[in-house]
């Protein structure tokens, strides 16, 4: 095999906890992960030597600070693999939005490398790797719907979501996760998402237990700098959705909806609204 391809799912968080701050600086958490169909793709060629990065996307870099070539470096130095790579990355989900793009492009590349050279790295393996280049590549890696604890790396596959459609709306501004986890403040924090509630609710296939514990602690910090999180938020709930939340520290925002028709008007009318928003239509993968 000389080429492969790969779709690196983006992620959002249909829970999301912080227990505590950790003596290393970082944070634990609780919560509960969900691939949805947005996606990238990855074109892997294998080459006589080196490894080379190009994008559709003119704000990424191409060099050694892109985390996919970081984890391509990372597979290469580890099993001292012959030859060299070039990697193609076709960019559809929005950076910095809070959805692990460039966790699950890296994530994308390491399967990738692991399949273009027959290295028979097995899961675990990989995602012990992955951990090295960011706390949600372990979880791109594995995919699906997972309970995520400790800094995101101990994860506990569930049963698949039920079927719902999803509206996901990027505005157009970026914010920074650094900048969220500084400004967290814990004691402030009155009312936690009942992850363990909703892991209980994933497991009976119960929707509308999923749609009651809905909640994300770190709109605590993001929405007040944010107003236009929180605006959106509104918003797609006036246009049908059951919930909607922050995925992970923003600002992207999503919407559940029962009804595929329901949700492409809310779809539409937002992109008529608005047309400086990214907005997509997808569903649990």
């Amino acid at each position: 095999m000389n080429e492969y391809r790969i779709k690196a799912y983006a992620k959002i968080n249909l829970g999301l906890d912080v227990i505590r701050r950790l003596p290393n600086g970082y944070h634990e958490v609780k919560m509960i992960m969900q691939s949805i169909g947005l996606c990238d793709e990855l074109t892997l060629e294998r080459m006589p030597e080196g490894i080379t990065l190009t994008t559709d996307h003119p704000e990424l870099s191409c060099g050694e600070d892109n985390l996919v070539y970081k984890a391509a470096k990372l597979m290469f130095d580890t099993y001292h693999i012959p030859g060299g790579v070039h990697i193609h990355l076709q960019k559809n989900i929005p950076i910095a939005a809070g959805m692990a793009g460039g966790s699950t492009d890296a994530a994308a590349a390491m399967k990738g490398i692991n399949r273009l050279f027959d290295l028979e790295i097995p899961m675990p393996r990989l995602m012990e790797l992955g951990m090295s280049i960011g706390a949600d590549v372990p979880y791109c890696i594995l995919g699906g719907t997972a309970l995520a604890e400790g800094m995101g790396e101990k994860l506990t596959p569930l049963a698949p979501a039920p079927d719902f459609y999803i509206l996901v709306v990027k505005p157009h501004i970026s914010v920074s996760t650094k900048y969220v986890y500084e400004h967290l403040d814990l004691a402030k924090i009155q009312r936690h998402p009942d992850i363990d509630g909703m892991v209980r609710s994933i497991e009976s296939s119960s929707l509308q237990g999923i749609l009651d514990r809905m909640g994300n602690v770190l709109e605590t910090v993001t929405v007040p700098a944010y107003p236009v999180i929180d605006n959106l938020k509104r918003r797609i709930r006036e246009l049908g959705s059951i919930n909607s939340l922050m995925s992970g520290s923003g600002p992207t925002v999503f919407g559940i909806f029962l009804s595929e028709q329901a949700a492409e008007f809310a779809c539409e009318q937002l992109k008529a609204e608005n047309s400086s928003i990214q907005v997509f239509l997808t569903t649990p993968t």
